[in-house]
């Protein structure tokens, strides 16, 4: 099955090129964000707890819940893309199931199909604890657009 995703660590160029463009965003700096997986078709981004990503009942807040979610899904996507190519959400709907508790959340994009234009991603949210107990807290679909960058 050709949509199916390898599991393994994606190539030293890819994560590279992804952790480059990762590193650029002001937004995931400014939260605090760190990628902690870049393979063939799924990323993993965590984010601490801080105060300053949470809600007035001390959750994470589900804007930051969702900007990581919409991150990971990326940039799951641009592992599979061609070295020329940048990646854009087009839409994205997140279920937010529980209330994002824990030390930190961790989002996880993975790639449902990549197409030539068109990539459709999964993406779950877990709040982690420092004993290790996982509690899904988000779950979602996004899509995204493949861009060629023009050639100069």
């Amino acid at each position: 099955m050709e949509d199916q995703v390898n599991p393994e660590q994606a190539s030293p160029a890819v994560r590279k090129r992804v952790q480059d463009s990762f590193d650029r965003q002001g937004l995931m700096a400014h939260l605090g964000a760190q990628i902690t997986t870049i393979a063939p078709g799924r990323v993993h981004i965590v984010l601490p707890a801080r105060a300053e990503v949470t809600q007035q009942h001390g959750y994470f807040h589900a804007g930051a819940t969702s900007a990581v979610a919409d991150s990971a899904g990326g940039y799951a996507a641009l592992t599979l893309f061609p070295e020329d190519c940048r990646v854009l959400t087009v839409e994205y709907k997140i279920n937010l199931l529980a209330p994002a508790a824990g030390n930190r959340i961790e989002a996880v994009g993975t790639v449902l199909k990549s197409g030539r234009t068109l990539t459709v991603c999964q993406l779950e949210v877990y709040g982690v604890r420092d004993d290790g107990e996982r509690t899904l807290v988000a779950s979602g679909q996004q899509t995204l657009i493949r861009v060629n960058t023009p050639t100069q």
